[in-house]
């Protein structure tokens, strides 16, 4: 049913990739599915929306986020002929949303935190992926 599935990982937030790991598992094993797994290092509008301060630092991370997908993706025990990885620089909503187009994705899988404050007044990735995605979102809590 799915043959291309698109599994953003937010680096920061282990948690959500450990959601989603039984999910991706599965359908990579039972679906013969083809897993893209993509982290996106967001640019200084981003933090700066957020309110961080640490904008300048967001070039020099392309190597260091690299290795920690690669140590997340590890973890999911997908065989290495199942699946291909990616590290963009950009807005996350936008670059999940442009590589799910790009690679025909079927699905997207994201994992979601329980709304919060912030979430509320600056939504989250997930939601916004959710609003926006062409094809078909499975999220995670």
């Amino acid at each position: 049913m799915y043959t291309k599935i698109l599994v953003p990982i937010d680096i920061t937030e282990k948690s959500l990739a450990h959601l989603v790991m039984p999910h991706i598992q599965h359908l990579s094993e039972y679906e013969k599915s083809q897993v893209h797994f993509l982290a996106v290092i967001p640019t200084i509008p981003f933090y700066t929306t957020m309110g961080f301060g640490f904008a300048e630092k967001a070039d020099s991370e392309q190597e260091s986020v690299t290795k920690k997908l690669a140590e997340i993706i590890k973890e999911f025990k997908i065989p290495a002929d199942k699946y291909s990885a990616q590290v963009l620089m950009g807005t996350p909503r936008d670059e999940i949303l442009r590589v799910a187009e790009e690679i025909n994705a079927d699905l997207i899988v994201i994992g979601s935190r329980r709304p919060s404050m912030s979430t509320y007044f600056l939504g989250s990735t997930a939601s916004m992926v959710i609003q926006n995605s062409k094809v078909s979102v499975l999220t995670v809590r």
